[in-house]
């Protein structure tokens, strides 16, 4: 019989989406000066035009790209990029999760692309992204959130390729470097790794990715949240500040706090070691423990960010279907009900499974006080107890 732990987690926010909210968090850091203000007043639109300048700061991106605030969170800046700049030629749309599948459903049903390869893997799993095309337009996910599995570098990118290269990096950014050399159109949302407000995407772009929205108009009617030009151009004003529609100012304050958090502690290289240093944590746990494997078998692709884990072993295998689904988030419920870890069941769409989440703004401590509670856990449903 494994004894309850003593030690709860101090901050029990293990969500892979919305994540965690920084260390010290709380409401009277929000700065609310733009509340009750127009986003187009001088004050609202500095206010927006800080978190751009913010963001790009702080993920290095290069001075010739735009950085554009959108609405719809990471799905709507990443179908803004899709609507806009796919069906110029040939693309591939390459998935291995839930929503990279997402965006292979808006190329076939949605667009209806007519030259359109599409590229598959299992959960755990990345597809043989050396053999897309260099001409192919390409629409990938940096970092599978709900499996797991990350790319392991871009050498599958050659620099100065024909097509487009449209990346969803929602819960890569501000953990994993960027290559933005070979990347034209990268989207991620407030709510990932920074653990801001949702409802609000990050749209950057690349010299070529703006040469092919200008260059290009597609067959598709877009709607007014997609509509990128003005007058045959760039409408460079969203990447000023100017958004399409009504953002919230205090969504747009609370991404702020993050941001100023991040640069406090070192910038980005500071929230990728966070990020490796708990990820690390798990990764050697669930190693160490007989009833669990990484559900990414190769290392090189294992993320350090949502980490996903299924269970294994004789007894856990003699259970039926419905059972083994059972375990994972029966877990899951009595420790949020104990105040021990919220929200770290499995995907709906993913294999029964648990996901910590190990970004940055997650202490260590934490993760080192949760794991022992998973494990107390476990042996209370083989005992039949849970």
């Amino acid at each position: 019989m494994t004894d309850q732990p003593a030690l709860k987690p101090e901050r029990p926010f293990f969500s892979s989406g919305p994540t965690a909210k920084p260390p010290g968090w709380s409401l009277d850091k929000i700065d609310t000066r733009s509340m009750g203000r127009s986003h187009r007043s001088k004050l609202g639109k500095s206010r927006l035009k800080y978190a751009i300048d913010l963001s790009r700061e702080l993920l290095g991106v290069p001075d010739d790209y735009l950085v554009g605030i959108m609405p719809g969170s990471d799905t709507g800046a990443l179908e803004c990029a899709m609507w806009t700049m796919l069906g110029a030629g040939p693309a591939t749309v390459a998935a291995w999760e839930s929503f990279g599948n997402v965006w292979i459903q808006d190329a076939v049903k949605q667009l209806k692309l007519p030259d359109l390869t599409v590229l598959e893997a299992d959960y755990g799993e990345i597809p043989d992204l050396a053999s897309i095309p260099q001409d192919n337009d390409v629409v990938f996910t940096w970092n599978g959130t709900t499996s797991g599995a990350k790319i392991a570098d871009t050498d599958w990118l050659v620099p100065g390729r024909k097509g487009v290269t449209i990346n969803d990096a929602t819960s890569a950014v501000f953990a994993q470097e960027m290559d933005w050399a070979k990347l034209d159109a990268t989207t991620y949302s407030w709510q990932k790794v920074m653990g801001s407000e949702a409802a609000h995407g990050m749209l950057v772009l690349s010299p070529k990715a703006v040469e092919r929205i200008e260059s290009y108009d597609p067959a598709w009617p877009l709607p007014k949240l997609f509509r990128l030009k003005k007058g045959g151009k760039l409408n460079r004003d969203i990447f000023e500040g100017a958004t399409i529609n009504t953002p919230s100012m205090l969504a747009t304050e609370d991404y702020i706090v993050s941001l100023e958090w991040a640069q406090s502690i070192g910038g980005r290289q500071a929230m990728f070691e966070r990020a490796d240093a708990n990820a690390k944590i798990v990764t050697d746990w669930i190693e160490a423990t007989p009833w669990l494997r990484n559900m990414v078998p190769d290392p090189a692709q294992r993320t350090n960010t949502g980490v996903c884990m299924v269970f294994q072993g004789d007894w856990y295998e003699s259970l039926s279907p419905d059972d083994q689904a059972a375990v994972p988030k029966n877990i899951a419920s009595k420790l949020e009900a104990l105040d021990v870890g919220y929200d770290f069941n499995g995907y709906r769409d993913a294999p029964p499974s648990l996901r910590i989440w190990c970004g940055g703004s997650v202490e260590q401590e934490d993760i080192k006080r949760l794991l022992p509670w998973i494990e107390w856990a476990y042996a209370e449903a083989q005992a039949g107890r849970l």
